[in-house]
């Protein structure tokens, strides 16, 4: 179907039981069930580049079976971001789980040929490898990006046993690469011991501007949203969030747990701050549901995922005059 037509939204709750059929996100028709899409959602189940518990390639499925829960209103938003735009489920790139620079060829490929079609991408990772080749194709298309980066760690080290490509170097080689916005860097609700001071002062000369989960404590999430709307403008934006920045009281499944971190109230608080943003594309990475319990980590990514997916419906459903 043309995405100028009424988009075909999720499977109707009150004739189909919930925990019923296939776990689309959001219960969200296939990508190949609707031919085009201007939000393609699309997993990325390779963990290869983790450096502590590995166990994220079943994040992807894990957020979709929690979205089972969502709604077609988003009332934060006053939007139905599914009757606004069309938004599909893209399936998952299957990637090489041996062969790191192998895995990250194909997920540009695949980036590529989603953003092609016309798409915008909420990628389900995966572990926080994949948001390289993800910024690569974006940049491609928009030029390079302004980036706000949720996550405990800064993920700007420079290799690991020799590695250049992990879950702790994507935004490194990215800067290196010249596909972000040197002006427009954040990163938001670090904590924890660093190996040495000079993480932070690479970071700085690299452009990143950070955001602590202590300053959004205690200057809370409207003042933060505000700063960050600032410091981005105008410019094409991605967003990627490592469900990490996250509590373990709030995440527990994922791979590097770090102590003092955000509530998920914050998180989709500042993310709702950013409606105005030009958002072209985001993910929601390293959700590891082996380490879960009763879903509190998927069912907070699922919840992210929505709200990034509402600001591109609405921003999608403006552009074309609706």
């Amino acid at each position: 179907m043309s995405t100028e037509q009424t988009p075909r939204g999720p499977v109707d709750s009150s004739r189909i039981p919930r925990y019923a059929g296939p776990a689309t996100f959001a219960r969200l028709p296939r990508l190949d069930e609707v031919g085009s899409a201007d939000v393609a959602v699309v997993g990325v189940p390779f963990d290869s580049g983790v450096s502590y518990r590995p166990g994220a390639r079943f994040g992807g499925n894990a957020i979709r079976e929690a979205s089972r829960l969502l709604r077609p209103y988003n009332p934060a938003q006053d939007a139905s971001p599914f009757a606004l735009a069309q938004v599909a489920d893209a399936g998952d790139i299957a990637v090489n789980p041996f062969n790191i620079n192998e895995a990250v060829e194909t997920v540009e490929a695949a980036a590529d040929e989603l953003l092609g079609a016309g798409s915008r991408l909420m990628t389900l990772g995966g572990d926080h490898t994949i948001a390289l080749p993800l910024l690569r194709s974006v940049a491609k298309k928009h030029g390079p990006v302004a980036l706000l980066h949720f996550d405990a760690h800064l993920d700007t080290w420079d290799t690991y046993f020799g590695a250049e490509y992990t879950h702790g170097t994507p935004f490194r080689r990215a800067v290196e690469e010249g596909i972000l916005d040197t002006e427009a860097l954040s990163h938001v609700g670090t904590r924890g011991p660093l190996y040495g001071k000079q993480d932070l002062d690479d970071d700085a000369k690299m452009g990143f501007g950070i955001v602590t989960s202590a300053d959004v404590y205690r200057r809370g999430a409207d003042e933060i949203a505000d700063q960050l709307r600032q410091r981005i403008g105008d410019r094409p934006l991605y967003i990627s969030i490592d469900i990490d920045v996250l509590d373990p009281a709030h995440a527990p499944g994922t791979g590097t747990p770090e102590a003092g971190g955000m509530t998920s109230r914050e998180l989709l608080e500042i993310i709702r701050g950013l409606s105005s943003c030009n958002l072209v594309s985001a993910d929601v990475v390293e959700v590891a549901p082996a380490y879960d319990h009763a879903e509190i980590t998927s069912v907070a990514a699922s919840h992210t995922a929505y709200e990034l997916t509402t600001i591109m419906s609405r921003q999608i459903a403006a552009a074309k005059g609706k």
